[in-house]
Protein backbone atom coordinates (compact mmCIF):
# COMPACT_ATOMS: atom_id res chain seq x y z
CA UNK A 1 0.00 0.00 0.00
CA UNK A 2 1.18 3.27 -1.16
CA UNK A 3 0.84 6.27 0.43
CA UNK A 4 0.20 10.09 -0.98
CA UNK A 5 2.76 13.15 -1.05
CA UNK A 6 2.77 16.55 -2.72
CA UNK A 7 5.90 17.44 -4.65
CA UNK A 8 6.76 20.81 -6.44
CA UNK A 9 7.57 21.33 -10.06
CA UNK A 10 9.89 24.35 -11.03
CA UNK A 11 7.25 26.45 -11.93
CA UNK A 12 6.26 26.40 -8.00
CA UNK A 13 3.31 24.05 -8.96
CA UNK A 14 2.36 21.64 -6.43
CA UNK A 15 0.60 18.39 -7.06
CA UNK A 16 0.11 14.81 -5.52
CA UNK A 17 1.33 11.88 -6.14
CA UNK A 18 0.87 8.36 -5.16
CA UNK A 19 3.87 7.14 -4.10
CA UNK A 20 4.69 2.76 -3.02
CA UNK A 21 7.91 1.73 -1.86
CA UNK A 22 10.08 -1.82 -2.11
CA UNK A 23 9.76 -3.59 1.34
CA UNK A 24 13.64 -3.96 1.46
CA UNK A 25 16.62 -1.77 -0.51
CA UNK A 26 15.17 -0.27 -3.87
CA UNK A 27 16.80 -1.25 -6.82
CA UNK A 28 16.08 2.07 -8.43
CA UNK A 29 13.20 4.59 -8.62
CA UNK A 30 10.88 4.50 -11.12
CA UNK A 31 8.12 7.64 -12.51
CA UNK A 32 4.76 6.21 -13.24
CA UNK A 33 3.23 8.23 -15.52
CA UNK A 34 -0.63 8.31 -15.55
CA UNK A 35 -3.34 7.39 -18.95
CA UNK A 36 -5.34 10.86 -19.82
CA UNK A 37 -7.67 8.72 -16.51
CA UNK A 38 -5.67 10.69 -13.61
CA UNK A 39 -3.81 8.32 -10.72
CA UNK A 40 -6.73 5.87 -10.46
CA UNK A 41 -7.21 2.87 -8.70
CA UNK A 42 -5.00 1.12 -11.99
CA UNK A 43 -1.91 3.49 -11.83
CA UNK A 44 -2.13 2.86 -8.48
CA UNK A 45 -2.13 -1.08 -8.52
CA UNK A 46 0.66 -0.46 -11.39
CA UNK A 47 2.89 1.68 -8.75
CA UNK A 48 2.35 -1.03 -6.06
CA UNK A 49 3.40 -3.97 -8.68
CA UNK A 50 6.56 -1.92 -9.66
CA UNK A 51 7.23 -1.21 -5.92
CA UNK A 52 6.60 -5.22 -5.08
CA UNK A 53 9.82 -5.27 -7.94
CA UNK A 54 11.87 -3.27 -5.68
CA UNK A 55 11.30 -0.09 -6.98
CA UNK A 56 10.73 3.31 -5.39
CA UNK A 57 7.57 3.70 -7.54
CA UNK A 58 6.35 7.55 -8.19
CA UNK A 59 2.84 8.69 -9.97
CA UNK A 60 2.35 11.48 -10.16
CA UNK A 61 -0.68 13.76 -10.34
CA UNK A 62 -0.66 15.40 -13.82
CA UNK A 63 -4.30 16.55 -13.59
CA UNK A 64 -3.71 18.41 -10.58
CA UNK A 65 -2.78 21.71 -12.65
CA UNK A 66 -6.46 21.70 -13.62
CA UNK A 67 -8.27 20.48 -10.25
CA UNK A 68 -6.49 18.45 -7.53
CA UNK A 69 -7.85 14.51 -6.95
CA UNK A 70 -9.26 14.17 -10.43
CA UNK A 71 -10.07 10.12 -11.21
CA UNK A 72 -11.53 8.60 -13.91
CA UNK A 73 -12.96 5.45 -15.30
CA UNK A 74 -13.44 3.66 -18.69
CA UNK A 75 -16.44 4.14 -19.87
CA UNK A 76 -17.64 5.80 -22.52
CA UNK A 77 -18.03 9.50 -20.48
CA UNK A 78 -14.61 8.89 -18.64
CA UNK A 79 -13.02 8.41 -21.64
CA UNK A 80 -14.29 11.64 -23.43
CA UNK A 81 -13.71 13.34 -20.31
CA UNK A 82 -10.15 12.53 -20.38
CA UNK A 83 -9.52 13.22 -23.66
CA UNK A 84 -10.95 16.79 -23.29
CA UNK A 85 -8.65 17.49 -19.47
CA UNK A 86 -5.45 16.38 -21.42
CA UNK A 87 -5.01 19.07 -23.78
CA UNK A 88 -5.51 21.47 -20.92
CA UNK A 89 -2.15 20.40 -19.35
CA UNK A 90 0.14 21.09 -21.64
CA UNK A 91 3.54 19.35 -22.75
CA UNK A 92 5.95 21.22 -21.27
CA UNK A 93 3.99 21.30 -17.80
CA UNK A 94 3.64 17.90 -17.89
CA UNK A 95 7.20 17.55 -18.08
CA UNK A 96 7.87 20.01 -15.17
CA UNK A 97 5.61 17.61 -13.07
CA UNK A 98 7.63 14.26 -14.34
CA UNK A 99 10.88 15.86 -13.16
CA UNK A 100 9.26 16.32 -10.05
CA UNK A 101 8.54 13.18 -9.62
CA UNK A 102 11.94 11.99 -11.05
CA UNK A 103 13.62 14.37 -8.02
CA UNK A 104 11.85 12.14 -5.53
CA UNK A 105 12.41 8.86 -6.99
CA UNK A 106 15.74 9.98 -6.80
CA UNK A 107 16.06 9.02 -3.54
CA UNK A 108 17.01 5.08 -4.46
CA UNK A 109 19.55 6.15 -6.68
CA UNK A 110 18.87 5.85 -10.80
CA UNK A 111 15.48 6.66 -12.02
CA UNK A 112 13.22 5.56 -15.14
CA UNK A 113 10.17 6.64 -16.42
CA UNK A 114 7.34 4.53 -17.74
CA UNK A 115 4.02 5.87 -18.92
CA UNK A 116 0.56 4.57 -20.42
CA UNK A 117 -1.67 6.19 -23.31
CA UNK A 118 -0.97 10.04 -22.24
CA UNK A 119 1.73 8.85 -20.49
CA UNK A 120 3.64 6.53 -23.06
CA UNK A 121 4.08 9.68 -24.97
CA UNK A 122 5.26 11.51 -21.99
CA UNK A 123 7.77 8.86 -21.57
CA UNK A 124 9.17 10.11 -24.47
CA UNK A 125 9.32 13.60 -23.69
CA UNK A 126 11.50 12.71 -20.35
CA UNK A 127 13.72 10.70 -22.57
CA UNK A 128 14.30 13.70 -24.38
CA UNK A 129 14.19 16.40 -22.67
CA UNK A 130 15.15 15.39 -19.06
CA UNK A 131 17.87 12.86 -17.96
CA UNK A 132 16.67 9.59 -16.83
CA UNK A 133 18.45 6.25 -16.46
CA UNK A 134 15.91 4.39 -18.96
CA UNK A 135 12.44 5.10 -20.40
CA UNK A 136 9.61 3.10 -21.28
CA UNK A 137 6.34 3.88 -23.47
CA UNK A 138 2.87 1.96 -23.83
CA UNK A 139 1.07 2.40 -26.67
CA UNK A 140 2.35 6.51 -26.50
CA UNK A 141 -0.01 8.35 -29.60
CA UNK A 142 1.75 11.22 -29.88
CA UNK A 143 5.32 9.92 -29.81
CA UNK A 144 4.97 10.25 -33.52
CA UNK A 145 4.93 14.17 -33.19
CA UNK A 146 8.10 14.71 -31.48
CA UNK A 147 10.06 11.71 -33.15
CA UNK A 148 12.57 14.00 -34.24
CA UNK A 149 13.60 14.76 -30.73
CA UNK A 150 16.77 12.46 -29.88
CA UNK A 151 16.40 10.61 -26.64
CA UNK A 152 19.11 10.59 -23.58
CA UNK A 153 18.57 7.21 -22.59
CA UNK A 154 17.72 3.76 -23.78
CA UNK A 155 14.06 3.93 -24.53
CA UNK A 156 11.91 1.01 -25.24
CA UNK A 157 8.25 1.34 -26.68
CA UNK A 158 5.12 -1.08 -26.96
CA UNK A 159 2.26 -1.22 -29.29
CA UNK A 160 -0.79 -3.41 -30.04
CA UNK A 161 -0.87 -4.04 -33.69
CA UNK A 162 -4.79 -3.68 -33.41
CA UNK A 163 -4.77 -0.20 -32.14
CA UNK A 164 -7.15 2.13 -33.85
CA UNK A 165 -5.91 5.47 -32.71
CA UNK A 166 -2.21 4.48 -33.36
CA UNK A 167 -1.93 3.81 -37.10
CA UNK A 168 1.03 1.49 -38.40
CA UNK A 169 2.30 4.23 -40.07
CA UNK A 170 2.79 6.96 -37.18
CA UNK A 171 4.92 3.79 -35.51
CA UNK A 172 6.98 3.75 -38.66
CA UNK A 173 7.93 6.90 -38.45
CA UNK A 174 9.27 6.56 -35.18
CA UNK A 175 11.06 4.09 -36.24
CA UNK A 176 12.32 5.94 -39.21
CA UNK A 177 13.60 8.45 -36.96
CA UNK A 178 15.00 6.67 -34.23
CA UNK A 179 16.30 3.37 -35.50
CA UNK A 180 17.85 2.90 -32.08
CA UNK A 181 15.10 2.39 -30.23
CA UNK A 182 13.66 -0.55 -29.18
CA UNK A 183 10.24 -0.82 -30.47
CA UNK A 184 7.75 -3.82 -29.65
CA UNK A 185 4.24 -4.80 -32.07
CA UNK A 186 1.53 -7.07 -30.25
CA UNK A 187 -0.38 -9.12 -32.50
CA UNK A 188 -3.94 -9.20 -31.35
CA UNK A 189 -3.83 -6.05 -28.54
CA UNK A 190 -5.41 -2.80 -29.02
CA UNK A 191 -5.02 0.61 -27.09
CA UNK A 192 -4.78 -0.18 -23.16
CA UNK A 193 -4.00 -3.76 -23.37
CA UNK A 194 -1.84 -3.72 -20.53
CA UNK A 195 -4.78 -2.18 -18.27
CA UNK A 196 -7.01 -5.32 -16.82
CA UNK A 197 -10.05 -2.61 -15.69
CA UNK A 198 -10.28 -2.03 -19.76
CA UNK A 199 -12.26 -4.21 -22.34
CA UNK A 200 -8.66 -3.78 -24.26
CA UNK A 201 -7.02 -5.73 -21.72
CA UNK A 202 -5.37 -8.80 -23.68
CA UNK A 203 -3.34 -10.63 -20.77
CA UNK A 204 -0.83 -12.20 -23.13
CA UNK A 205 0.76 -9.52 -24.07
CA UNK A 206 0.46 -7.77 -20.77
CA UNK A 207 2.48 -10.06 -19.41
CA UNK A 208 4.88 -10.18 -22.71
CA UNK A 209 5.45 -6.79 -22.37
CA UNK A 210 5.99 -6.54 -18.62
CA UNK A 211 8.85 -9.17 -18.57
CA UNK A 212 10.41 -7.38 -21.59
CA UNK A 213 10.24 -3.90 -19.42
CA UNK A 214 11.44 -5.29 -16.27
CA UNK A 215 14.35 -6.93 -18.11
CA UNK A 216 15.37 -3.65 -19.92
CA UNK A 217 14.94 -1.26 -16.94
CA UNK A 218 17.05 -3.83 -14.25
CA UNK A 219 20.53 -3.37 -15.60
CA UNK A 220 20.10 0.35 -16.35
CA UNK A 221 19.00 1.09 -12.92
CA UNK A 222 21.02 -0.54 -11.20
Amino acid sequence: MGEHLTLTAGDGHTLGAYVARPRGPAKGGLVVVQEIFGVNSHIRAVTDGFAAEGYLAVAPALFDRIRPGIELGYNEADVAEGRALRPQVGWDATVLDVAAAMALAAEAGKVGVVGYCWGGSVAWLAATRLKPAAAVGYYGGHIHEFAAEKPACPVMLHFGEEDAGIPPENVAVVRAAQPGVEIHLYPGAGHGFSCDQRGSYHAESTALARGRSLAFLEPLLA
